[in-house]
């Protein structure tokens, strides 16, 4: 039985998580917007994200859930770094989005010291958002 509890943001009620179909659970999250260096607000949703991603995994299988995140790569603030850095967007996007691999995907989460630190660094501060 699944007990997954998630905070429904229309209702702002936590509900129990029942997906569309139990056969194929997708899961899709924005990833940063690559203008600047990557920061903690960056590695909070993945360590967020990763998390409900394993909850996901661990009641419905492997096979039956996708989990995809973005990277936004045009948006106002990457338009106004390129002008501030007097780089082309294109340029300042593939650095940064090089950064965000290096800095947080390279360790990723199979690191389960890290992904041990993230929790509970993130449980020090619960938010709102938190909705295990």
């Amino acid at each position: 039985m699944n007990n997954l509890h998630l905070t429904n943001s229309l209702t702002n009620k936590k509900e129990i998580f029942n997906p569309i179909n139990k056969e194929k659970v997708s899961l899709y999250a924005c990833g940063p917007t690559v203008y600047d260096n990557p920061h903690v607000g960056n590695a909070r949703a993945l360590v967020v994200f990763d998390l409900l991603f394993r909850i996901l995994i661990e009641i419905y299988g492997e096979k039956k859930v996708t989990y995809i995140r973005n990277i936004t790569d045009i948006d106002d603030k990457i338009i106004e770094a390129s002008k501030i850095k007097k780089k082309d967007i294109s340029d300042l996007t593939k650095t940064v989005t090089k950064k965000f691999h290096k800095v947080y995907l390279k360790q990723t989460f199979q690191d389960h010291q890290f992904l041990l630190f993230c929790l509970q660094t993130f449980l020090l501060y619960q938010s709102k958002f938190f909705f295990l």
